[in-house]
């Protein structure tokens, strides 16, 4: 009597081995896609709570000295480890505000708060201190040149923005 086909000499004759080969790289890719807006989640929630702001650390970049080991920590606890950094730049800081068609609008940088959101056209509203953190990542393939894992988008970047206040 004929075993019946296991599941991966089911899976061969249905799908070629190369399109076998491409959804496993291309799974692959968005596994470490997603580590990284993990990671980058994780380096904003850091920021928010090390720069407390009943604590007097706002605005955040200027008053709060660990922000960035504090943040670097936490971008760099994945599985991807220390192949996450901060893009240059970051963290970065500024007041926002939300505008006439509902979205998020940079005001001005943490040097001056300013005393409403007019110039977002909301002068009835108040701005937020917001910090942004941006992470990236160099995927390599593990065959560039010979799979579909070279067409992958390199470095894989994120930014999340948290409001401290």
């Amino acid at each position: 009597m004929a075993q019946p086909a296991r599941h991966s000499e089911r899976a061969g004759k249905l799908y070629p081995p190369a399109i076998q080969s491409s959804a496993s790289l291309h799974s692959v890719y968005i596994y470490k896609w997603m580590e990284v807006e993990n990671a980058t989640q994780m380096g904003a929630q850091a920021a928010f709570k090390t720069c407390d702001p009943s604590n007097g650390y706002l605005p955040a970049t200027a008053s709060w000295p660990e922000l960035n080991t504090a943040v670097t920590n936490a971008i760099q606890s994945t599985s991807l480890s220390a192949q996450v950094q901060l893009q240059l730049g970051s963290p970065s800081e500024g007041y926002y505000c939300v505008n006439s068609s509902g979205s998020l609008q940079y005001v001005s940088s943490v040097a001056q708060r300013p005393s409403d959101c007019s110039a977002a056209g909301t002068a009835s509203q108040q701005p937020g201190d917001y910090i942004s953190i941006s992470t990236s990542y160099d995927y390599t393939p593990m065959f560039p040149g010979v799979s579909v894992g070279g067409a992958f988008t390199t470095p894989v970047t994120d930014t999340a923005m948290i409001r401290l206040d």
